[in-house]
């Protein structure tokens, strides 16, 4: 009992907290849920990051549904990757279950059914707010990257750039970067030259392939205008909570690379856009990235390396990013080292390696004089968690088993009818979802060309009329030449003729051979 006590005591003290903070469940000891022993998350340090794990059916897409009810209801807007295609119920009120307030009673919170402002997104053709970047926002430097380009290849990549700067080419979707770069090995090879020196065709035809092969992946539809703006996830309904945008990504889970480059441009953009928050008490936006080793395990080295950095950088921003995975391995060591906010489910040891794991993962939370850590994460049930947070110090919490409270919204998601209904409310979509086909590099390059080849072709008949001219010309000279012979000819006076015709000849040769006789 004094041990029970002593626990008691430290949770409480642990979690009290002086500003404002969400509940995430109930401490536990030794299976006894201990009701009104709360688990607590301070917002002052929501933007240090996060993990959620556990195996397949403990309960991690609840708790990722409970802590972005609860940060809406706090007035934060969230952003949701939702790669299963199960979080769009949080648009929908709960039904209710027995079990449900059988859980809440047991935490000591009452059960009130709520449903939340939801956006849905899209980045392929799927129904939802479409998400689109432009390649000139990318830049030269993260086009490099997430086209995984040599130094040489990535040299080339911004002079085409430049030129695109000098010359106002707007950069707007594949096809402009393709036509550019076919354009300054082909018809502008020699302004190319010029202006930037030589530019080798191997070169671009490499990157040309690293193009295709992003575009085989759908990132076509994901490159053009209209783009969107970061703001937009920033938005918060009339009753002051925050929007839910869920960005549903079933259709494009087997295309990991488009994921990626997706993931990137959106962390580059919102590091780039949004104000520096300092030491502020609630977080500006936070982030959940369902089955996050789809970003991490097909990423080149480089790629990891751009997301390490964004990571350690975009908290100033007021931006929490929160990994949702089956194991904490899934995520790479430098990223995991960046994380505040650890809720780790159950794990399962079927073979020596997942033993190994279990172990491993042991050694992230803190040391507690009341568990066995390795023990309790092969124990917990479904909907139970080891937590520990960050307090509002930075410091972390003493860890605890939770019984984790239940979603407010449907655990279910919504029917096709209700999605419709969803998307014809929405202002976003009225706003993102109109195609446009601005004039960009490929029109303009194509017009140049088109240009080009005409004054090419009025030149070839300047020319060709120059050389018939000159044909003429000369045909005039010899035909006044002939003229002048046949003129000469003409003016011999008549005895002349007579005297030295053939006739005149013969009859004075005749003559005179017979007088010679």
């Amino acid at each position: 009992m004094a041990n029970k006590e002593a626990f008691i005591e430290e949770i409480n003290n642990g979690y009290l907290f002086k500003g404002e903070y969400i509940t995430l469940g109930a401490a536990m000891i030794e299976g006894e849920t201990l009701t009104n022993t709360f688990v607590n998350v301070p917002l002052k340090t929501l933007n240090r990051h996060g993990l959620i794990a556990g195996a397949t059916g403990t309960g991690k897409t609840k708790t990722l549904q409970v802590l972005a009810e609860n940060l809406s209801d706090k007035g934060i807007p969230i952003i949701l990757m939702d790669v299963k295609g199960d979080l769009s119920g949080l648009a929908k009120p709960s039904p209710g279950h027995p079990k449900i307030d059988e859980r809440q009673a047991k935490i000591g919170l009452n059960f009130e059914a709520k449903s939340f402002p939801v956006e849905i997104l899209s980045l392929s053709e799927q129904d939802g707010v479409r998400l689109r970047a432009t390649v000139s926002e990318f830049g030269p430097v993260l086009i490099s990257r997430i086209l995984d380009l040599s130094d040489t290849q990535a040299g080339i990549v911004a002079v085409i750039f430049k030129y695109c700067d000098d010359n106002k080419l707007p950069l707007l979707d594949l096809k402009d970067f393709k036509k550019i770069l076919q354009y300054a090995t082909e018809e502008g090879k020699k302004e190319f030259e010029e202006a930037y020196g030589r530019i080798s065709t191997a070169s671009t035809g490499a990157i040309l392939r690293k193009i295709v092969e992003l575009e085989q992946q759908g990132a076509d539809l994901f490159f053009g205008g209209k783009s969107f703006d970061t703001q937009d996830l920033l938005r918060v309904d009339e009753n002051g909570r925050g929007y839910i945008n869920i960005l549903r990504l079933t259709d494009i889970q087997d295309r990991p690379k488009l994921f990626s480059t997706f993931m990137l441009s959106l962390l580059a953009e919102i590091y780039s856009t949004f104000p520096e928050q300092g030491d502020a008490d609630r977080p500006e936006l936070i982030m959940f990235i369902d089955e996050a080793h789809l970003i991490f395990d097909e990423a080149s080295k480089v790629l990891l390396n751009q997301i390490e950095s964004i990571i350690k950088l975009i908290r100033s921003k007021g931006v929490g990013i929160y990994f949702v995975t089956q194991n904490p391995t899934d995520v790479p060591s430098e990223v995991l080292g960046q994380l505040g906010l650890k809720i780790q489910h159950a794990l399962r040891a079927f073979t020596a390696k997942d033993r190994q794991a279990i172990k491993l993962t042991a050694q992230n939370y803190p040391i507690s004089e009341f568990y066995d850590t390795t023990t309790v994460l092969t124990s917990l049930g479904t909907g139970e968690a080891l937590v520990s947070v960050l307090d509002e110090k930075g410091r972390p919490s003493p860890l605890a088993a939770t019984m984790m409270r239940a979603p407010m919204s449907r655990m279910d998601i919504l029917t096709k009818t209700e999605l419709e209904e969803l998307y014809s409310y929405s202002k976003l979509v009225r706003k993102y979802n109109e195609s446009i086909d601005r004039e960009s590099a490929y029109e303009i390059l194509n017009q140049k060309i088109e240009e080009a080849e005409k004054e090419e072709a009025q030149e070839k008949a300047r020319l060709e009329r120059e050389r018939l001219e000159r044909e003429r010309e000369k045909q005039r000279e010899r035909d006044s030449t002939t003229y002048r012979r046949r003129s000469s000819r003409s003016t011999t006076s008549p005895l002349v003729k007579v005297l030295t015709s053939p006739t005149v000849i013969r009859s004075v040769l005749g003559i005179l051979t017979k007088m010679m006789k």
